[in-house]
């Protein structure tokens, strides 16, 4: 389709970043992993995992929009899957982040694991919808989403080092 075609550069940037950013997540999470003692599993449960989860849906999605579809309903039926499962895991996430005990999550935490993931996987579900009948919009729905849920990881995976950077590790040291 040749509607796809036009958004070649913008996949291959937001895929190749996505990819690279969930390979330097792994090695800081590791890195953290040696020091038990810092971490909480249900704090990774609530703010490290949907991180590499945003990181891999923005890798799948610039993955499926690369495929050479011969019309776009396939294509919107799977980022339209993609939209729901990403909006109940934001409905879960939040629930993690309300149990855990390990952080006091504040208004940014809010907004940046379960409001704008909310929105990026709306606006997934709801292009899916438009594909057949508003092709163009539909397929900037789909990268306003996939670029969203990039700078979401990006933002998180600071938000996480530097807190334990400039938080744990002062509180273990004394």
């Amino acid at each position: 389709m040749s509607e796809f075609a036009e958004w070649e550069s913008f996949y291959v940037i937001v895929g190749g970043a996505a990819a690279a950013l969930v390979g330097l997540q792994f090695v800081v999470l590791t890195l953290i992993a040696e020091k038990p003692h810092l971490g909480a599993p249900e704090a990774g449960a609530a703010f490290a995992t949907p991180t590499i989860v945003h990181f891999g849906a923005a890798l799948l999605l610039a993955a499926l929009v690369r495929i050479p579809w011969e019309t776009v309903t396939p294509a919107a039926v799977l980022w339209g899957v993609v939209g729901l499962c990403g909006t109940v895991y934001a409905v879960v996430v939040a629930r993690r982040i309300r149990v855990q005990r390990a952080y006091k999550a504040e208004f940014e935490d809010w907004l940046f694991h379960i409001v704008l993931p909310l929105a990026a996987y709306a606006t997934l579900t709801l292009s899916a919808f438009w594909a057949s009948s508003h092709t163009g919009e539909a397929l900037f729905g789909v990268g306003g989403a996939a670029l969203l849920l990039l700078f979401i990881a990006i933002h998180n995976a600071w938000d996480a080092v530097s807190h334990f950077v400039f938080v744990s590790m002062r509180n273990a040291k004394g």
